[in-house]
């Protein structure tokens, strides 16, 4: 005989279709919640973060990234050359890098390396409103480029140790025999400005004559540094006599107070004249954060920034009129050497290759 079993279910339970019922609802209104928290931060479109592949020195740049940061809110990632391979080592990663791009933005010190990276398809096209003052010269005219501000090729002196020997006037002061060799020099001509500077004189004096002119100084064994700032070193402690740098080293050994003085070379009516080399700046094409890339690029390119690089001793020739002069070269007026950026360009790679084979053997 059966019994009618009755069963008491607990009075909190409830049907299966309504437990799945309370479940999605659940998990849609947390999946809602989460893709409105997601566009709202998407919304926002400001990058927090920017890659620059730096050639200037950190003591200069690193303030103005920082201020930058301090300003936009977006974090500057940089990547900074050394001193002995200044600009070539970060080009040269730059074209490694060129089918998966890790930079947005490029700062050289100089411009024929940034115009060779145009040419390798590198760079992307920007015109920034920052750069509107800038002289159409020293921009490129496809936009790839701009420049902003610049330094000089001069000779640093040590007028204690020079004594009563004439004071050098010439980058051909470098072959005279009044001046012993081991005691005078300039950085390898293969990198950074030093070959920026190389590279002029072969557009200017023609690839013999200027093959010529290194070839002499090769044969003479003339001192030879690893950068700019190691040929500053040696003038200043007495090492050397004199040393081709530039004039944001030499700037900083003035302010030091060492026995220095700054000779603006090949000033004289038939002379070269002194080499005047901006900063450029780009934005690389293919960068994973484009935006925040525009944006610190309008930055370099401010008053600003070209005001606080004078004021820092980096820059010596602002490239429009500012409200200060440079500390070190105020009220100088300096005869440029009359080559434009494309003819130096047009000598880097045939001045590279031959100076590799008189200098490293």
């Amino acid at each position: 005989m059966h019994q009618n079993i009755k069963i008491s279910l607990p009075i909190s339970y409830k049907p299966a279709n309504s437990v799945r019922l309370i479940f999605f609802r659940s998990v849609s209104f947390y999946l809602f919640l989460f893709c409105l928290l997601f566009c709202v931060g998407c919304s926002s479109g400001k990058p927090q973060e920017v890659v620059i592949y730096v050639s200037v020195d950190q003591v200069y740049a690193e303030p103005i990234l920082a201020e930058f940061e301090k300003q936009t809110g977006i974090r500057p990632l940089p990547v900074y050359d050394v001193e002995a391979a200044k600009t070539t080592g970060l080009v040269n990663r730059l074209l490694a890098e060129k089918s998966n791009p890790q930079a947005d933005v490029f700062w050289s010190g100089e411009f024929a390396q940034t115009i060779l990276l145009k040419q390798e398809g590198i760079l992307t096209a920007y015109v920034s409103p920052a750069a509107a003052e800038i002289p159409a010269e020293f921009k490129d005219p496809d936009g790839y480029w701009t420049g902003f501000g610049g330094r000089a090729r001069v000779i640093l002196v040590n007028t204690e140790v020079l004594g009563d020997v004439p004071m050098p006037d010439s980058i051909y002061s470098l072959l005279d025999p009044a001046y012993p060799s081991d005691r005078i020099g300039l950085a390898y001509p293969l990198f950074g400005t030093t070959a920026t500077h190389a590279a002029a004189l072969y557009a200017l004096l023609g690839e013999e004559q200027a093959r010529t002119f290194f070839e002499a100084l090769a044969a003479r064994q003339v001192g030879l540094a690893d950068g700019n700032a190691v040929v500053r070193d040696r003038v200043a402690n007495g090492q050397w006599l004199f040393g081709l740098t530039d004039t944001d080293d030499s700037c900083v050994a003035v302010q030091q107070n060492y026995p220095v003085k700054v000779i603006f070379p090949d000033q004289q009516p038939e002379g070269l004249g002194t080499l005047v080399i901006p900063n450029t700046v780009a934005l690389v094409k293919g960068g994973p954060h484009l935006e925040a890339g525009r944006k610190l690029v309008d930055y370099l390119l401010s008053r600003e920034v070209e005001t606080q690089l004078v004021q820092s001793g980096w820059l010596s020739f602002p490239l429009r009129r500012l409200p200060i002069e440079p500390e070190c070269f105020a009220g100088i007026e300096v005869k440029p050497m009359p080559v434009s950026l494309e003819q130096v360009y047009q000598q880097i790679e045939r001045a590279k290759t031959e100076l590799g084979e008189v200098f490293i053997r």
